[in-house]
């Protein structure tokens, strides 16, 4: 928990300041893609504070009305970072570079009178702000693809894909999705701002901010689907879960898992619960002894199992 803090905490920092340089190029040249890509770094900075008060609250201890805890509040704020941030900034930086394809203005127009910066015209501010965007967020990145890489190699995945769709540590995987994402848009503003600039056409800038947006809009998707999958409460992996199972299965007196099944009501936090006949011989305290051995057991296997509950039927 402490180190998806430290991850997000570092995007957060970054884009905040990347944002308001990304708005004075904008200003200073009038360029579509810098529009679209300060769109992009407000909606990141907005989704570091979602994903931090997402953080805090599932903190909260377990009480009556939540005994579980509020672990998947984490699940909830990264949902609203897709629909609310990714999904409206997206929309505005492609309908602005739509506009900006049908209703071309000529490059370096910018919305205030500085043209030009001492002998350097003001289009340099936004290579310079790009090129710090980029080295800013790579650092971002580097930091997320680090304890994204640990949860892979605790869990035996084979590789990125593979974590995408069964980590539960949705606060990692939406800044190291959205550390990439913007990587990608900041390539694509300075290719874009570059080609009007020596060309004189600014078709390639509206062209940067349109796949911008449709960049942003795409993640979106992608992020709201993996968030439903875990808001509508997900077991383990299949593998993981088959392990569990075939290790009460396999505890000396089972005789049958009736039933066996798992859910994750937070980042890293399995509930585990299990109908389980044993051999008919054992006295109650002899079930209840074993019982408690399966819960230790169970714990001791997967970090990730917080709860247990195990059931002896007749």
């Amino acid at each position: 928990m402490a180190e998806s803090r430290s991850v997000v905490i570092a995007a957060l920092v970054a884009n905040g300041a990347i944002a308001v340089l990304k708005f004075l190029g904008f200003l200073l040249t009038g360029s579509a893609a810098m529009l679209s890509e300060t769109y992009h770094s407000i909606s990141d900075t907005g989704n570091q504070i979602f994903l931090l008060i997402g953080i805090r609250y599932g903190k909260k201890e377990a009480n009556r009305e939540h005994p579980f805890g509020y672990g998947k509040a984490q699940f909830f704020y990264s949902f609203l970072v897709s629909v609310l941030l990714f999904g409206i900034a997206g929309w505005e930086s492609a309908k602005h570079g739509y506009d900006a394809i049908v209703h071309p203005h000529p490059p370096g127009t910018g919305m205030v009178s500085l043209p030009v910066i001492g002998s350097f015209p003001g289009v340099w501010v936004n290579y310079a702000v790009l090129v710090g965007a980029i080295a800013f967020e790579s650092y971002a990145l580097k930091k997320a693809h680090a304890a994204m890489r640990r949860q892979i190699d605790d869990h035996g995945w084979s590789g990125f894909r593979e974590a995408f769709r069964k980590t539960s540590d949705v606060t990692t995987l939406t800044a190291l999705t959205e550390d990439t994402i913007a990587i990608c848009g900041a390539g694509l503003a300075l290719f874009g701002v570059f080609l009007s600039r020596i060309t004189g056409n600014p078709l390639y800038d509206a062209v940067a901010a349109l796949l911008i947006g449709l960049l942003l809009m795409g993640f979106a998707v992608a992020l709201a689907w993996e968030n439903k999958r875990l808001l509508l409460g997900e077991s383990l992996p299949a593998a993981e879960e088959r392990e569990l199972r075939e290790l009460v299965a396999g505890w000396s007196g089972v005789d049958t898992v009736v039933d066996f099944r798992t859910v994750y009501f937070g980042p890293e936090e399995v509930i585990v619960t299990g109908d389980v006949e044993f051999d008919p011989r054992f006295e109650t305290t002899s079930i209840d002894e074993r019982i408690t051995e399966i819960e230790d057991a169970l714990v001791e296997t997967n970090p990730q199992v917080q709860k247990v509950y195990i059931e002896p039927e007749v």
